[in-house]
């Protein structure tokens, strides 16, 4: 099987570890400090844990996530990307094609089968470290979401490099071309974490009730550009008006990154950075952009932050996209200013 995963090949519905390996003589570590890892700490793990065909132990696996707008002024596809550089062995998971297929929006989350599936045609296995990364060209945008939907559907070992771009820059390995056929897996169906997820319903009446005395507070932090979101900029999907949920707060994810690399920014940085957008961190935080993809990029950086109870970060899995399709025009749920 080639290492991409295509629209083709799905069907259906919708950090510690070590192990040892009868093959191999002695066990295999892997460990990182934190979700995200650096390219140092992703190439010595490497390095520890060379690919091998008869080994059973754990593997830590780079995932390519590259992914560009649909609007991209160079028609730039994230396979292309992925064929041109990337980190060896690595394996691609394409955001257009690993989804709910029945559904109208963009990136909904795939059900349960198709998830499955996927990372069987990826080789992947339950116990591999997977390590998640982006392209140098935009650097930290879309593995975030990639690395938060494997965390939805219960892989262990999830980690985001921080990132592709310093990968390149400071020297470590790159491979391009056609990628490698890869040994098909049997991946575990999973369980769908709906903790991680905010729906439509849900958010229809939080929207709804923006304002009303005794009203559930959360805070609902939008990714997409300013001008996207206050109304005065169009969206990149014709004919898909642009505006904002009732309540929510503009926080372009691009605010959360360092300006050249592209890198999220040190913790406390990070931090000052929500508490700049007034974000109350003890309140239910859901993240929220175009279609779900940025809004990761938010998600993670939360993370990363420490800032508010992981058990109240929600993701809007349909975002914008869904939103401005769904919102009846007298439900008043699309403002602009």
């Amino acid at each position: 099987m080639a290492a991409r995963i295509g629209a083709s090949s799905i069907r259906g519905f919708r950090t510690k570890m070590a192990a040892s390996s009868p093959s191999v003589s002695q066990t295999r570590q892997i460990s990182f400090s934190s979700y995200l890892v650096t390219p140092t700490e992703l190439n010595e793990a490497l390095k520890k844990n060379p690919t091998s065909k008869i080994s059973t132990s754990p593997r830590v696996i780079p995932l390519c996530a590259a992914w560009f707008m649909p609007n991209d002024p160079e028609n730039r596809n994230g396979f292309d990307s992925f064929r041109q550089s990337r980190i060896p062995h690595a394996r691609f998971f394409d955001l257009d094609a690993v989804k709910d297929h029945d559904s109208p929006y963009p990136h909904m989350l795939p059900t349960c089968e198709t998830f499955a599936e996927a990372m069987s045609e990826l080789g992947i296995r339950r116990d591999d470290e997977i390590v998640v990364y982006d392209t140098a060209e935009l650097g930290i945008f879309s593995a975030p979401r990639v690395g938060w939907t494997l965390r939805v559907f219960g892989h262990p070992n999830v980690r985001v490099l921080n990132n592709y771009r310093l990968w390149v820059r400071e020297g470590f390995p790159t491979e391009s071309g056609e990628p490698d056929p890869i040994e098909k897996s049997k991946y575990p169906l999973p369980i769908y974490d709906s903790k991680l997820v905010i729906t439509f319903r849900e958010m229809k009446e939080l929207a709804l009730d923006v304002g009303k005395e005794g009203a559930e507070e959360v805070e609902v932090l939008d990714a997409r550009s300013h001008g996207r979101w206050s109304g005065s900029d169009p969206e990149p999907r014709p004919g898909l008006s642009s505006g904002h949920i009732p309540g929510s707060k503009s926080l372009p994810f691009q605010e959360l990154l360092d300006p050249e690399t592209k890198t999220y920014l040190p913790a406390k940085e990070l931090r000052k950075v929500f508490e700049k957008h007034n974000v109350d961190p003890s309140q239910s935080i859901i993240s929220s952009c175009g279609t779900g993809v940025t809004a990761s990029v938010i998600e993670t950086a939360l993370s990363v932050a420490d800032y508010g109870p992981a058990h109240l970060r929600r993701v809007y899995d349909g975002s914008w996209t869904e939103w401005a399709q769904r919102v009846k025009a007298s439900d008043n749920l699309i403002r602009k200013i």
